[in-house]
Formats: C-alpha cells, sequence, structure tokens
C-alpha cells in the first residue's frame, strides 16, 4: 500500500523535470548564451583594466608603459572616432621628448586628461560644469551645464579642456566612463597595438605633488595629475619636450581684452568722481561699466546661461567677478542718478577696485609664468588710474574746469611709470633665461615686434597730447591724449593674452 502511494504521489510535472535536468543540451545552450555579456574584444584587454571598482580612497588613473610606446597615435585616433569629436578637436595627443645634449634619446609621450586628484578646471568654473566622481574618481565635463567661457582651458596646465566652436562648449576626456562601468576599456586602451596604455587604481592621497609628471610638464603641486608614467629605462636629466625652444602665440580672446579695459577704465572714473563729483563723470563711469558688461558676454558659447555664473563663488575668482561687478553695476547706476551723494560715491569707487582685483585674480590663479601678481597687479590697477585720470581729464576739459590740467599732469606721470617699468622688466625677461617670465618675453619680443613699436608710437603721442593739455585749456587735447592711452591699453591687454606661453604637456 505504501509503495502505492509514493507512485502515485509523482506528477507530470515532476516527471517533466526529471527530463529537463537530462537535457545537457539546454545547459550548452544557457552556457553559450551567458558568453555573450562577454564583448568579443575582451581578450584584447582584460588585463589592460582593473579586476575590481575603485575603494575608499582610491581611484581610476592612466597608466603608460613608455617602452612599448612608439607614437603610431592609434590612441588619438580611436577616442576621436568614439567620441564622435569634431575635425579640428582632440582630447589625446602624442607629443615627443628629446635629449639635449649630444646623446641620442628620444621618447613618444601619449596623454590626455590626468583626472587630476586637485583639478583646476574644476576649481576654476564659474558655473561648476566639472565633478570628480566620488567612486571612479573621473573628472567629467558636465556639458549641460557649460557656458562656454573657457576658464577652464585657462586653468589648465595640460591644454585638456578643448572649446568646441560648433557646440558652443568646452568639452574634455571622460576616460570613456560608460565603457568602464560596463567593464569595457577606454577607447586609447583598446586600440593601442603595443598595449602601452591602461587603466590602474591608485590611491588618491599618495597622489605625488612633487616634480612633474613627465619632464617638461608643469608642476604636479599645482593639480596633482594622476597619470603615471612608467619606464625601465632611465629618463636623462637634460630630457625636454620637442617644441620647447618653439614660440607661439594664444589666443587673443578680444570680448576680455575690451571688457577689461573699459571696465577698469570706469572704475578709475568712480575713483576720480570721489574728489570731482561732477554729473559728467558719474555718467561716463556707468557708460564704460554697461558697455564693459555687454561686450564680455560675447566671450560666451552660450550667453543664455551666463546667469549661473555665480554658482562657484566659493572657489572660482571668475565667479567672484561676476558677483562683485552685479553689485558695483548697480550702485553706479544709483550713484548716476545721484551723483552729489560723496558717501556713495566712495563706495562705489571701492567695490570697484575690488572688481578690479578679482579680474586680476583671474589669471593670477591660472599660475602661468606671465600672469604671476608681481606682473598683473600693476597692469591692470595701473590702467584702472592711468585710464581714469586721463578720462576725467578729458570730462573736465570739456566742462572748461581748470582741474583738467592738474589731471593732465596726473596722466603724465602714470603713464611714464607703467610705460618705463613695463618696457624695462619686459628687457629684462627678454635677456635673462631664468625668469619664469622668459619666453612670454620672447614671444612678444619674436611674434609681436609690430605692436611693441605701435605701442611705442601710441605712448609718445598721448605724452605729447597731455603735455599740450598742461600747457593750454583747448578739450582737444586731453581727448586726443584719451583716445591714443586708451589704444595703447587696449594694445597692451592685447600683448597680455597673445604673449603668455601657456604650458602644455611635452611635446604637444
Amino acid at each position: 500500500m505504501s509503495a502505492l502511494v509514493g507512485h502515485s504521489s509523482r506528477t507530470l510535472i515532476d516527471q517533466l523535470l526529471d527530463e529537463q535536468r537530462q537535457l545537457t543540451a539546454v545547459e550548452q545552450f544557457a552556457q553559450k548564451h551567458a558568453s555573450h555579456d562577454i564583448p568579443a574584444q575582451a581578450k584584447y584587454y582584460r588585463d589592460l583594466i582593473p579586476l575590481s571598482k575603485p575603494g575608499r580612497g582610491e581611484q581610476y588613473a592612466f597608466a603608460v608603459n613608455l617602452d612599448t610606446c612608439t607614437g603610431c597615435k592609434a590612441c588619438v585616433s580611436a577616442c576621436h572616432s568614439m567620441n564622435g569629436l569634431d575635425e579640428d578637436e582632440s582630447w589625446r595627443g602624442v607629443g615627443l621628448l628629446i635629449n639635449s645634449d649630444e646623446t641620442a634619446w628620444q621618447q613618444t609621450i601619449t596623454s590626455a586628461c590626468h583626472h587630476c586628484a586637485d583639478p583646476a578646471c574644476a576649481n576654476g568654473c564659474p558655473v561648476l560644469a566639472y565633478e570628480k566622481d566620488e567612486t571612479t574618481g573621473i573628472v567629467r565635463h558636465l556639458d549641460d551645464q557649460c557656458i562656454g567661457c573657457q576658464y577652464c582651458s585657462l586653468k589648465c596646465p595640460y591644454d585638456v579642456p578643448k572649446y568646441s566652436n560648433r557646440l558652443g562648449i568646452v568639452r574634455k576626456c571622460d576616460m570613456c566612463q560608460d565603457r568602464l562601468a560596463a567593464g569595457e576599456a577606454p577607447a586609447c586602451v583598446q586600440a593601442c597595438p603595443n598595449e602601452a596604455i591602461r587603466i590602474d587604481l591608485v590611491e588618491t592621497q599618495n597622489v605625488s605633488a612633487e616634480g612633474s609628471v613627465v619632464p617638461g610638464a608643469f608642476r604636479s603641486d599645482y593639480t596633482r595629475p594622476t597619470t603615471m608614467y612608467r619606464s625601465t629605462r632611465a629618463i636623462p636629466k637634460s630630457a625636454m619636450p620637442l617644441q620647447t625652444s618653439s614660440l607661439r602665440l594664444e589666443p587673443a580672446h578680444w570680448p576680455l581684452i575690451v571688457m577689461l579695459v573699459l571696465s577698469q577704465m570706469a572704475v578709475g572714473l568712480h575713483i576720480a568722481h570721489v574728489f570731482v563729483q561732477e554729473t559728467g563723470t558719474a555718467l561716463g563711469a556707468f557708460a564704460f561699466l554697461n558697455a564693459a558688461l555687454l561686450v564680455s558676454v560675447a566671450h560666451l558659447g552660450r550667453p543664455l546661461k551666463a546667469w549661473r555664473a555665480f554658482l562657484g563663488w566659493r572657489r572660482s575668482w571668475m565667479s567672484r567677478e561676476i558677483i562683485v561687478f552685479g553689485i558695483y553695476a548697480a550702485m553706479s547706476a544709483a550713484l548716476a542718478l545721484l551723483p552729489q551723494n560723496r558717501p556713495l560715491s566712495l563706495a562705489v569707487a571701492i567695490i570697484g577696485l575690488a572688481g578690479v582685483l578679482c579680474s586680476a585674480m583671474i589669471y593670477i590663479d591660472t599660475q602661468r609664468p606671465a600672469w604671476r601678481k608681481e606682473i598683473t597687479f600693476p597692469r591692470f590697477f595701473g590702467t584702472t588710474f592711468l585710464l581714469g585720470a586721463a578720462s576725467c581729464g578729458c570730462v573736465l576739459a570739456w566742462l572748461g574746469s581748470h582741474t583738467a590740467q592738474t589731471l593732465a599732469v596726473i596722466t603724465t606721470i602714470i603713464r611714464v611709470w607703467l610705460f618705463m617699468s613695463e618696457m624695462m622688466r619686459h628687457a629684462e625677461a627678454v635677456r635673462s633665461p631664468q625668469l619664469p617670465e622668459h619666453q612670454a618675453a620672447l614671444a612678444a619680443a619674436t611674434l609681436l615686434p609690430g605692436v611693441t613699436q605701435l605701442r611705442i608710437g601710441l605712448f609718445a603721442a598721448a605724452t605729447v597730447f597731455s603735455i599740450t593739455a598742461i600747457l593750454g585749456t583747448a578739450p582737444l587735447w586731453p581727448t586726443l591724449s584719451l583716445l591714443a592711452t586708451l589704444a595703447g591699453c587696449v594694445l597692451e591687454r592685447y600683448s597680455f593674452f597673445t604673449a603668455c606661453a601657456a604650458p602644455r604637456m611635452p611635446g604637444l
């Protein structure tokens, strides 16, 4: 009876399940189907990416084997194709190091974003369009946040962020983070025929801040780059980038040139207004300031999103400048309505000087040798007082005030001091290779001789007009002096941008 009961308890489903357990073809199919989750190219890069995700305090980093890099640029081509870059856009480059002495030696260097432990691009962005991923350490650019101000391009000492004219934004390498998340290698890693590039894990706190990532690169203490270059051959101490001795001009950034000159002119005129209390000086300063702010928007790739530029005020000098100039513009409008209010005049002048300070710090903070504080502060504040005195003297001359002659004397003194001190510093930098601004001075002397000659001519003309204004009362002479001075300041700021010798990765 018990055997009968046991037999009757088995159902048809039980029998089918028993049969399925013996269907080895099903098992084989399932295993084969599961293998499709592994990319077909995995065998080429499985050993070139970490087996595990970054742990606490770790991040991904590029590791380059210099012994196997041949400079074939397969990594450059793969990066360009995978990311759909514009024809003139590249997120990875290949340069060359050579030996500066008589020993024959050279080394190709491939580089992209170093995904720094302390990224300068993120620290400078006014709209927080960069973020350092807490899990992977990858420095990502948020395209939808970007306004195209290009300040990150000025801040990065490795020339990583690239501006796209087509999109009006900056873009950069993100280490193909989507591929890494899926267990696939970045395009450059997978494309290298010699497996010269790989992804490793590094302890973020142990990323070196000493020396340079490779000879000729910017010092590492500024951003702490994580890329590791390895070689079994010792790199000669005399190794240097191939293009070290070559000179080049940087972009002029004309909207910024005009904005800086006009805004500093407005601040200088507001300072003069504290003493003269003329309606014309308050109105003139208000007009120059608004013209400067309008022109500055032309530098943005996405000007309609400029209202978010205050978001990075905690770490970006550009955000601070925008906030200060916004307050300055409002106070300037109030002063234009109440030009005889001396306390308000003093407050406007002070907030204007704070704006000039922020403007100077924007460029000092890039750590470029030619934009050091010893150079930038005298230039920016000197331009402020020079144009302020010159424009105030022009206004008072047309109003028939004898104070215009006193201002012509002040203008002449400031102009001579500024121009002569700049020319002496420039001459010393040209003949002194040990000075940080030597390369920039050589670029200005070699590539901008016409600009220097024109500046000398404008300086001479402005000085003659100022002296004539001191001797007479005709408003024509201070007007001509102001125009020549203004043109000279524009050319000075043009040299400031174009001959700044921006740092890059070696050989690029």
